[in-house]
């Protein structure tokens, strides 16, 4: 996918003996040009593999991936010194953004394969997971930092270790909420100026420089502006995203009705540009013309 692609190539590049899976294996097959071994099955990819790495767009996707006859897990042995695996077992990076019950089901999972999970979610999009450049939201056995630190360096440019499995989603929510807090904050501004008769690049240059600028602002602003909507974050997979932070919120009591409303108003515009960037929220509030 959008990420995961990139991710796959960088290991490569890196010297890391990588085989892939994708759900649509047409659109992994690009990566043999960086020597990436594209498989038929996810049980394929993971044979003898010492670490698993799972990239995908939810929950039930994650799981179908690991579980069932064809499922990466089918791969893992069962017996010590049944595989060419590495001596301190199996271990599973599971860096898709999949919220706290789904990270609980996967951790159940792990435990059942007794396989080691490090919950590592990541942020950033499309154009920094190509040049290497993601921030690793790092979680798991302490233990294991020496084995997955270089396969974090070869996909991000930093990584923060947060403390035991679990806790690298909870942080991921966190800086999502502000991520999709700032992308409806833009669609909607830019809207609100063009509806008073305003040309919005005028915010933009009164803001410019100040506290009030954010990188982020620029990059959603930029794409509004221009009307290009080609993904590095489709709608649709923020809207997903918006509903796991207020279902997390719900869930330790914290009251959050801007999220709430995000998650809302996200959902809405799925309906008609769910494959387009989420900065298209826009185009749900732009005024008539």
């Amino acid at each position: 996918g959008t990420m995961g692609f990139p991710m796959a190539a960088n290991l490569a590049r890196a010297g890391f003996s990588v085989r892939a899976w994708n759900r649509s294996r047409d659109k992994a097959e690009p990566l043999a040009n960086d020597g990436v071994q594209v498989c038929d099955t996810p049980a394929a990819a993971a044979d003898g593999a010492g670490v698993i790495l799972t990239m995908l767009a939810d929950t039930d996707a994650v799981l179908a991936a690991v579980d069932g006859p064809d499922g990466a897990f089918a791969a893992v042995p069962t017996e010590a010194g049944s595989g060419p695996v590495d001596a301190d077992g199996v271990l599973w990076l599971q860096m898709s953004t999949i919220g706290e019950a789904g990270t609980e089901r996967c951790a159940e999972l792990a435990g059942r394969h007794d396989v080691d999970l490090v919950d590592s979610p990541v942020l950033g999009t499309k154009q920094p997971a190509t040049e290497g450049k993601l921030v690793v939201l790092a979680s798991g056995p302490a233990t294991m930092k020496h084995r997955v630190q270089p396969i974090f360096d070869a996909v991000g440019q930093k990584t923060i270790w947060v403390g035991e499995a679990g806790a690298g989603t909870r942080l991921k929510l966190v800086a999502n909420n502000w991520v999709l807090t700032v992308t409806e904050g833009a669609a909607e501004t830019i809207a609100l100026a063009e509806g008073l008769g305003l040309d919005p690049r005028l915010f933009l240059d009164a803001v410019s420089g100040g506290p009030l600028d954010l990188p982020y602002l620029r990059i959603k602003s930029d794409a509004i502006l221009s009307q290009d909507f080609t993904p590095s974050f489709r709608l649709q997979l923020a809207a997903k995203d918006a509903g796991l932070v207020a279902e997390a919120a719900e869930r330790h009591q914290v009251d959050v009705p801007l999220t709430r409303l995000l998650r809302d108003r996200l959902v809405e515009a799925t309906s008609e540009h769910g494959d387009k960037d989420a900065a298209a929220t826009y185009l749900t509030s732009a005024p008539d013309r």
